[in-house]
């Protein structure tokens, strides 16, 4: 089943002579359950790609369809609670709350939406990362690739339709990068999870199950 699908997406930036289109008729499609790396160099538009497959950016003109249903046509807030219900995000910086524990981290999208954790699913996720006896640790506390494994269990807590990954190794040694990678690739085998990784690294992006290339805003390989 298509989960996640763009149709003739594109982003343009300035106008005239400072025209840019970072996204140029961008259509590819992503089945439930596949782990879908997005590789290309730096400006080839991969980072746009996946801030409009999490709904943090509107494009020019074109589709997003999450699930069978263009998610600009939400308004912005109803954009907003879609996003935090249906799309995981893992980034490059970890962005985890610095005040907040371990545990407060991984449950504060659900608690924003009001909703309590389901506690086996929960407990599984933090078993599987490693995190059973750091959460009540603080970020700061952590290393990187503790910290990042922390941002994997929050992207999941809420059970996502799709996990967006972006560049999610950036900030690891190579072994970290292995261990975090692997744990992705597992999470997605054992939950079913469908994951959409967005990578410079040749190497990285073939631990996938499919690589979708991009070059100066429009897809080269499927």
């Amino acid at each position: 089943m298509t989960i996640l699908e763009t149709k003739k997406l594109m982003k343009i930036y300035g106008s005239g002579d400072t025209e840019v289109k970072a996204l140029n008729g961008v259509d590819f499609k992503v089945e439930s359950g596949e782990f879908v790396s997005i590789v290309g160099t730096s400006g080839s538009g991969k980072s746009t790609l996946l801030h409009m497959l999490g709904g943090l950016d509107r494009p020019t003109t074109g589709q997003v369809m999450v699930e069978g249903k263009d998610i600009f046509e939400l308004k912005d807030e109803a954009l907003t609670i879609f996003r935090r219900r249906k799309i995981g995000f893992v980034f490059q910086n970890y962005n985890l709350i610095p005040t907040l524990n371990v545990y407060e981290n991984i449950v504060l999208p659900l608690g924003l939406d009001g909703n309590l954790p389901d506690r086996k699913y929960l407990d599984s996720i933090i078993h599987m990362l490693g995190l059973s006896t750091k959460l009540w640790n603080l970020p700061n506390n952590l290393s990187g690739g503790q910290q990042q494994r922390v941002a994997i269990a929050r992207a999941l807590a809420s059970k996502p339709s799709i996990l967006l990954a972006d560049e999610p190794t950036g900030n690891l040694d190579s072994k970290t990068s292995q261990d975090v990678l692997s744990l992705l690739k597992v999470t997605s085998e054992k939950f079913k999870q469908t994951v959409v990784m967005i990578t410079h690294n040749e190497e990285i992006a073939q631990l996938a199950n499919r690589v979708i290339r991009i070059e100066d805003g429009q897809i080269v390989g499927v």
